[in-house]
This record gives structure tokens, sequence and C-alpha cells, in this order.
């Protein structure tokens, strides 16, 4: 058992936990992830440490509920437990010491960004991070990437907070700013961002590195649930990734496959909401 030490609601349907998992904790690196099962009947499912600490043996996870399994876990609290976390899994992020990297996260793909941008800082690299979601209570840990970064830019599509646009639109402008030269950007949060953002700096030539979130199952290899398609080869996600060239991304292979089991979730879910209706508990 994992014990949840606090917790705290940072949007609508986002929340960050801070666990105890002192040996995940010791062995995290930048990029990792880990999976866990609330009960011995959950399903396991893959969240990124947004933080590791390894001298009080805690990791920090950032969770949007959207399914059955992430909307239980949103009603836990300080003091409650998880049964199942394993981690650090997938590939640590390769640092690549540029004179100026860049770092776009969109909703909660932002805690994917988080903690690259102390690496990359502690590498010597000039670190701007753009920060987005589709209105002003979507956009997450600004205030922590301003701690950890040389420049942060907080986006919405609405107009309703900092720059008008979507991260990409923002992304623009900055690859047209040749005062301070792109050598690298990383990007996570949904599918179609990180397309766009790969679309926009292919051009220009720029590395882009993307996180990538496609269904997992065991994270070791095992299931070939999570298989991506990066430049014509067949790759795991898991134990290949998460992090790939993303210009070599199939994204429409990618979407497709994130939809598979759509029927099932929206079943469980709908399931769930009725027994906590008939339980009185929502």
């Amino acid at each position: 058992m994992f014990r949840i030490l606090d917790t705290k609601q940072l949007a609508s349907d986002v929340k960050w936990f801070r666990i105890a998992a002192p040996l995940v904790a010791k062995h995290r690196q930048p990029g990792q992830f880990v999976i866990l099962r609330l009960d011995e009947t959950g399903e396991r499912i893959p969240l990124t440490m947004a933080a590791a600490d390894p001298q009080t043996g805690t990791i920090e996870l950032i969770v949007k509920a959207i399914g059955k399994t992430t909307r239980v876990l949103f009603t836990k609290q300080a003091g409650d437990t998880i049964q199942d976390i394993m981690g650090p899994l997938g590939r640590p992020t390769e640092i690549h010491k540029v004179a100026h990297a860049v770092l776009v996260g969109g909703g909660v793909g932002t805690a994917v960004i988080y903690p690259l941008a102390k690496a990359l800082q502690d590498a010597g690299c000039f670190v701007t991070s753009i920060t987005g979601g589709r209105t002003k209570e979507l956009v997450v840990l600004e205030d922590e990437l301003k701690k950890v970064s040389n420049a942060v830019y907080a986006t919405t599509d609405d107009g309703s907070y900092g720059f008008k646009g979507t991260v990409a639109d923002k992304l623009r402008e900055l690859i047209a700013d040749k005062s301070r030269p792109i050598g690298v950007i990383y990007a996570a949060g949904p599918v179609p961002m990180m397309k766009a953002v790969c679309e926009l700096t292919k051009p220009y030539g720029i590395k882009t590195i993307v996180s990538l979130n496609p269904i997992m199952v065991d994270g070791t290899g095992m299931c070939g649930g999570c298989r991506v398609t990066i430049g014509g080869k067949t790759k795991f996600a898991c134990v290949d990734g998460p992090e790939f060239d993303g210009h070599q991304v199939d994204y429409a292979e990618l979407w497709d496959r994130l939809g598979a089991y759509k029927p099932q979730e929206k079943a469980a879910l709908e399931r769930w909401e009725h027994e906590c209706k008939i339980g009185g508990t929502q």
C-alpha cells in the first residue's frame, strides 16, 4: 500500500497528489512515469511523475479526472492509500545542452515538462516554458515553472488569461524572435497539440521531442498495447519511450489507438457513476 500524504485541487478536474513511495523516489529521473492500481480489481494506468524527493521518499502526481479510474483517484484525500505503484518506468529524458531550450505543456502535459525545466537549467540552458489550457482555470503549474525557468508564458484559447491563443501560437512567436534561437523543444500534452507543435517546428529543422501517452497495461513491453510507429518502425512507448522524435511520430495511428476502448471506458464510467448515485456518494 502507498499512502497519500497531501492533495491539492488545481482545477475543477485536475488534482495534485504527494505520495509516499521511497524506492520510486530514490531512482526516478525526469521523463519517467509510474503505473498505479487503486485496488486489487482496478485497472492499471500510467501517470507521469511531476516531481520526486528521494530525501523524503515522496513522489508527486498530477491527475486529470477523465475516466472511471482517474475519477475514483480524484476522490481520494490525504491518509487514503493506493494498492500498487510500479516505477520508475520508461527511459529518462535525454537532456540536450543547448543555449536555448523551450518546453511546451498543454493542460496536464505541463506535469511532464515541469521536471525537465530544472534539469535543463542545471545543464546550463536558458529555459523558456509555455503552459496552456482552453481557459484560465486549466492553466496549471505556472508558478512552479517560474521557479525553474528563465521565462514562462501562459496561454489560453479563449484569452481569459495570459497570451490569447494556443501554445503553438506562442511558440511561433518565439521561433520568429531571432535574438534567441531555439536549440531544442520538448512538448507534452494532447495528441493534436503535439502534432501541431511538430508541424510548426519541422520546416525550421528544430529538434522536437514529444512525450507520448498511448494505452499501456504492464509498462514493461510485454503486452504490446503501447506500440507506436516512429519513423516507420514499431516502438513500445513504455520501454523505448515515452519520449520520441516528434517529427517521426505517426500521429494518426496514435490518435486512432487511443480511442480503441472508448465504448468500454464509457460503460465503466457510467456504471461507477450509477453506483455512486445509488450509494449516495454523489
